[in-house]
């Protein structure tokens, strides 16, 4: 899968995680159906913590690929897995028809704070998962990037452009960022990667907050700070969730809008398994 660059046109890619019953996998394909309208460069399908939905990634990502002409992302975490597992996931993988995956360590059973435990014949790191999968071959790599930090850094951007290059090095071929909610947080670090070289296109995550308990729960357990004047404006219409839902479209479009003009080479959308805010998003930035 190529990634367009910034000189080139913007690419649109939208993120699904694995629905746990019928009615939400009905509502996934809606959703995509819904977004296929915009002619997606991708789709990415997660994995749950712990690598909880792994089979329900595998099947979903694969009738995606079966069913659409959208290209597929899957993501492949070394959570759970042993080295030979991940070997036989890739081999699933492009038997299916894809050809780009999002390699990620993963979050433990017990969330993104809880300590790691390593998998007995596995991988550590996912720069490790990075190299497994460019000597399987046939894949398009990516991986992924934190425009607030790595929770694990304690604030070293300098670590985390480290560990991006070496992941660059091993094979990967883009990034899409945690969702974030400042601009300039992503200018600092492209910037940083710029100067030591690195070509990676860095794909900017955007979370459409339609929810806000949703945001404070997903703000806890990454770590991404959110900006008093964000958090004031959500609390001040929070017990009215179609302002919610505005406001959130709103702050969104803006964020993008911001990036766009920064340079960035595309804007992935954490969907949350709908589309309209999204599309809504979309429709205001096409004639940016």
């Amino acid at each position: 899968m190529e990634i367009r660059s910034a000189k080139k046109a913007v690419t649109y890619s939208f993120e699904f995680f694995p629905p746990k019953d019928v009615e939400g996998e009905e509502r996934l394909w809606a959703a995509i159906s819904q977004l296929e309208s915009i002619a997606p460069d991708f789709i990415s399908v997660t994995y749950g913590a712990g690598g909880s939905t792994r089979d329900r990634t595998i099947r979903i990502t694969s009738e995606i690929t079966a069913h659409t002409k959208i290209p597929t992302v899957a993501h492949l975490t070394c959570v759970g897995s042993t080295r030979d597992e991940l070997l036989e996931i890739l081999g699933k993988y492009r038997a299916a028809g894809i050809n780009s995956i999002l390699a990620l360590r993963g979050d433990p059973t017990g969330g993104p704070r809880a300590p790691w435990v390593t998998t007995e014949g596995g991988l550590n790191h996912a720069d490790e998962l990075v190299t497994l999968a460019a000597e399987f071959g046939g894949f398009s790599i990516g991986v992924a990037a934190f425009p607030d930090g790595h929770p694990a850094s304690d604030g070293d951007i300098d670590k985390d452009v480290k560990v991006l290059i070496e992941k660059e090095k091993r094979g990967a071929t883009f990034a899409t960022t945690q969702f974030f909610f400042e601009a300039k947080k992503w200018q600092h670090l492209v910037e940083k990667l710029d100067a030591q070289g690195s070509s990676m296109p860095i794909i900017p995550g955007i979370l459409p907050v339609t929810n806000v308990k949703q945001l404070n729960r997903m703000a806890e357990l990454s770590g991404v700070p959110i900006p008093d004047h964000i958090s004031d404006a959500f609390h001040s219409v929070e017990s009215n969730p179609e302002d919610v839902r505005k406001l959130g479209v709103d702050i969104a479009t803006q964020l993008c809008k911001d990036l766009l003009d920064a340079g960035a080479p595309g804007l992935h959308f954490y969907t949350m398994n709908t589309s309209t805010a999204t599309r809504e998003i979309y429709s205001q930035l096409k004639d940016h």
